[in-house]
């Protein structure tokens, strides 16, 4: 694995050069990890004409290394209480000899630019912009193998839950029993915060678990996602409890569940990202709900929950190959309750079998 770090440090060190940063500093914590395998919170990484550095905060009792750092790097721990991690590197890159490093821009307060600028006067900050998340957004093979067992690991927590009485318990408790399950069988932690929805809360994108209790005829909407080293993915499923689904309910899912179908099957390199959230949306706005529906229909997963690329109306640029993606269509009827169906994919050619499907806990409208 340390000469795929290597090469992507490489490609990225080639880049600044041809721009005419002699150097890049790499804070954002998800660039650190891709580019290094792994770093304690905090740790920046410094690259330059010689050495690759990792730069880590110092701790009296040290931190936790997330994931395992390329041997290959030249590891520097600042004193306890000591200098900004990133401070320090511009000083380090300024004693080097560099006379531009590039720097990412969108992840720094302005307070931490200005100590830089003033810790090596000298040197010039160039903006290194968004190149990392454009070259983490198609993966390699090791990495969507971290995203099918984070999407194994997912399924089996909430096959588990769905064996289980649910009525009279809690949003809440039903929330955190999935992230233990998911740690219990092999996740890091959960992906993101575990959204469990109940009867009028049902369907609405992002709901915080609350205390209300499950009752007989809820919808019951869930969303969660395994981390498994770092990589994450997510599944939404929306249920009936305890009962046959009124014909509203039926309604409602087939529609989400065709659209959800439509933006799946349109996966393939070369659609646009636009299309792809125009298969599901015509299809809801036809029957009346495009209000209803969220601005982004899905979003790229990998090392962060949301990453690039969007899936959405306005959205830019053409999907490539080994590309994760989510698709998530939900309608949320006010004091009613809704349907979120969502699902993690892999973008892949046509001759490979099109979409994988990461994420395959049933989609049928099941009565718990």
């Amino acid at each position: 694995m340390s000469e795929v770090f290597a090469d992507r440090r490489g490609r990225l060190r080639d880049r600044c050069a041809a721009s005419g940063s002699a150097a890049a500093l790499v804070s954002r914590p998800a660039n650190v990890r891709y580019l290094t395998g792994g770093a304690p919170p905090g740790a920046v990484l410094l690259l330059g004409g010689g050495d690759d550095v990792l730069l880590c905060p110092g701790a009296p009792t040290g931190d936790p290394v997330e994931g395992r750092v390329d041997e290959r790097l030249r590891l520097v721990v600042l004193p306890p209480a000591g200098a900004d991690p990133a401070v320090a590197a511009v000083g380090l890159a300024g004693e080097a000899g560099a006379d531009t490093v590039a720097v990412e821009e969108h992840h720094l307060t302005v307070a931490r630019h200005r100590a830089m600028g003033a810790a090596a006067p000298k040197v010039r900050l160039a903006d290194l912009g968004t190149a990392i998340e454009q070259e983490r957004i198609v993966k390699d093979e090791d990495e969507i193998t971290c995203l099918r067992i984070a999407a194994e690991i997912t399924d089996q927590a909430l096959g588990e839950l769905l064996e289980s009485i649910l009525v009279g318990r809690t949003e809440r408790h039903l929330a955190l029993e999935l992230e233990r399950r998911l740690v219990d069988h092999g996740a890091d932690g959960p992906a993101f915060a575990t959204s469990v929805a109940t009867g009028p809360n049902a369907g609405r994108g992002g709901h915080r678990p609350s205390d209300r209790r499950v009752e007989e005829g809820d919808f019951l909407s869930v969303c969660l996602g395994a981390n498994y080293r770092g990589y994450r993915c997510e599944i939404g499923r929306t249920f009936v409890i305890g009962t046959s689904p009124a014909d509203w309910q039926i309604e409602l899912y087939d529609l989400v569940f065709a659209a959800q179908r439509a933006a799946r099957e349109s996966l393939a390199p070369g659609v646009g990202y636009r299309d792809v959230d125009r298969a599901a949306r015509q299809i809801i706005d036809a029957a009346g709900y495009g209000e209803c529906l969220a601005p982004v229909l899905g979003h790229g997963v990998g090392l962060e929950i949301e990453e690039d690329p969007q899936l959405a109306p306005g959205a830019m640029g053409k999907l490539d190959a080994c590309v994760p993606v989510t698709v998530e269509p939900g309608v949320h009827l006010p004091g009613r309750g809704g349907v979120r169906i969502d699902d993690t994919l892999v973008v892949r050619q046509e001759a490979d079998g099109g979409p994988e499907l990461l994420t395959i806990t049933t989609k049928e409208l099941l009565a718990l």
